[in-house]
């Protein structure tokens, strides 16, 4: 080989060396983008999860609300209170006093 065509080759590897670091460099750099999107996907979706279980334990709270509820709807205690209330039933021996208005 000559002298002129070993520095062609030189050149040409040269110039594929810096097409190659090029690619490499842009591949690092989408990678990195990609990386920090994912990582503020990661943070909405932790977010989101908090939420939901603030949420869930909410309705687990409201569930036990109901169940009591339930359970004293059952007894005589409310079935009194609401015969008074709404349908003004007393006991024979009782005595209601209404005030004037």
């Amino acid at each position: 080989m000559t002298t002129k065509t070993r520095r062609v080759m030189k050149r040409k590897k040269r110039m594929e060396f810096r097409l190659v670091l090029a690619a490499v460099f842009c591949l690092l750099l989408v990678a990195s983008f990609g990386k920090l999107r994912l990582q503020q996907k990661n943070e909405t979706y932790q977010q989101q999860e908090e939420e939901l279980l603030a949420q869930i334990s909410e309705e687990e709270e409201r569930t036990e609300e109901i169940e009591e509820l339930k359970k004293y709807v059952q007894t005589k205690k409310y079935v009194e209170e609401v015969a008074k209330e709404r349908l003004g039933l007393v006991y024979e021996d009782e005595i209601l006093f209404k005030a004037e208005e």
